[in-house]
């Protein structure tokens, strides 16, 4: 038996309503913030990742799922969204389109780490991109959008925690003395640490190997070097959170994962036990040398990415059904071959006119078919013999009251569809009622 490789996952028929609800609603929340879709390769060519060794995050420098193609091209499967993003930004020339192009993607990535709960080598990513202002207002927008999509999911208690890593001139000034510090250190730090503190000492504060030693608390803080411009960069990123009314905690230990962040930084948290300290659940922050870095005009940019798995792990923890179950409106049982015709005719009609229906094609028993029909959660069931097609008449059940008629073979859908509107009508008067 071939089986699916280590780290991905098959996505289940009765898993797909959920997947297409969060789909929905992520696709709703970017509507409602003006964020336009996007949609880029799966795989591109390795410099969009792979940026003169730049990068020195695990990400880049273990993860990444790398191979040459027919033609000797080095080719990468995309780890993340915000590259690939920014290429399309400047192949295309979307900003000479755009002063300010606000984008969002979701889709397959790849990671080559261990798998666990919520967290595979093939996942699915939703992000955001917001290209060409410097505003702080900016920055706030993209933390809103990612805190209104996980209220809308039913998700409470979302915390936002937030940091600024400064300007270059800042982040010079923090590098130097930060080296200097961990350099006492260096034969503690674990081997990744020992060589990003040549490489990028900042990388070293989101160590999940050393966090916990005791010299960690008193590592040098980022906001005691912060130049003037920055500093007011972050409050006013604060002022408008709180102008918003999203609560959020300053983290001078936060510095995520990329290398290409600057100023804001952030991640959103939810208070799902079962995550228990491995609560982040998205986060993203400013970068404004990646559009130039890649090749094109010098433009800041912020943005912010989800993993869609931790999001409906999370949405299933806390007991919040994305989905409702799957039904058909009609299921039709035929008795007899000249039955199952007439029944294949009416369920086209049926079907074009928008309802869901379906029938037994297996030659099962009656009572097979009935079975059948409640499997399938069928709110009608029409039941058509040798009689009743010889008087072009159908029987047919309504599941919700069991009341049966007989009606004309050719007011299938008519009827289905008055008892579906009338049912409408009447939920929506109970609806103003109870207002």
């Amino acid at each position: 038996m071939i089986s699916k490789p280590k780290g991905t996952y098959d996505v289940l028929p009765g898993e797909v309503k959920a997947w297409t609800k969060l789909e929905s609603t992520i696709r709703k929340i970017c509507q409602i913030f003006n964020y336009k879709e996007i949609r880029t390769p799966i795989f591109e060519s390795s410099q969009t990742f792979h940026r003169d060794g730049n990068d020195t995050s695990d990400m880049v420098t273990k993860e990444t799922y790398d191979f040459k193609d027919r033609s000797d091209r080095m080719i990468t499967l995309r780890p993340e969204g915000t590259a690939g993003t920014v290429r399309a930004y400047i192949e295309n020339k979307l900003y000479a389109q755009n002063p300010l192009e606000k984008l969002f993607y979701l889709g397959p990535m790849f990671r080559y780490e261990r798998p666990q709960k919520g967290r595979t080598r093939q996942f699915s990513q939703f992000g955001v991109e917001a290209l060409g202002s410097e505003s702080p207002t900016i920055d706030a927008e993209v933390i809103a959008l990612g805190a209104t999509l996980i209220k809308a999911l039913g998700l409470t208690n979302v915390k936002v925690k937030i940091n600024t890593l400064g300007d270059q001139e800042s982040r010079t000034n923090y590098r130097k003395v930060l080296v200097d510090y961990f350099l006492k250190y260096k034969d503690e730090l674990c081997g990744d640490c020992q060589m990003r503190l040549e490489k990028n000492p900042l990388r070293i504060l989101d160590c999940k190997v050393d966090k916990d030693k005791e010299f960690f608390k008193n590592a040098p803080k980022i906001s005691d070097y912060l130049t003037e411009a920055s500093k007011q960069h972050f409050s006013a990123v604060l002022k408008a959170l709180k102008d918003m009314n999203i609560d959020y905690e300053i983290d001078s230990s936060l510095v995520r994962g990329l290398d290409y962040y600057s100023h804001t930084v952030f991640e959103l948290e939810v208070d799902v036990p079962e995550f228990g300290a491995q609560n982040v659940i998205g986060g993203g922050g400013r970068y404004d040398s990646l559009v130039s870095d890649l090749g094109g005009p010098k433009t800041p940019g912020v943005g912010m990415a989800f993993g869609m798995e931790r999001l409906l792990l999370a949405c299933e923890c806390m007991g919040k059904k994305l989905a409702t179950p799957d039904f058909v409106h009609i299921y039709f049982i035929a008795l007899g071959q000249p039955a199952q015709e007439a029944c294949m005719k009416e369920m086209q009609v049926c079907r074009l006119g928008g309802l869901y229906c379906d029938m037994d094609h297996l030659g099962r028993s009656l009572k097979a078919q009935f079975k059948a029909a409640d499997l399938q959660r069928a709110m009608f069931t029409c039941i058509l013999g040798d009689n009743e097609l010889a008087e072009q008449k159908i029987n047919i059940k309504d599941n919700t009251t069991d009341v049966q008629e007989t009606i004309s073979l050719f007011e299938v859908y008519p009827y289905v569809l008055n008892k579906i509107n009338s049912r409408s009508a009447c939920a929506g008067c109970k609806e103003k009622e109870v207002k």
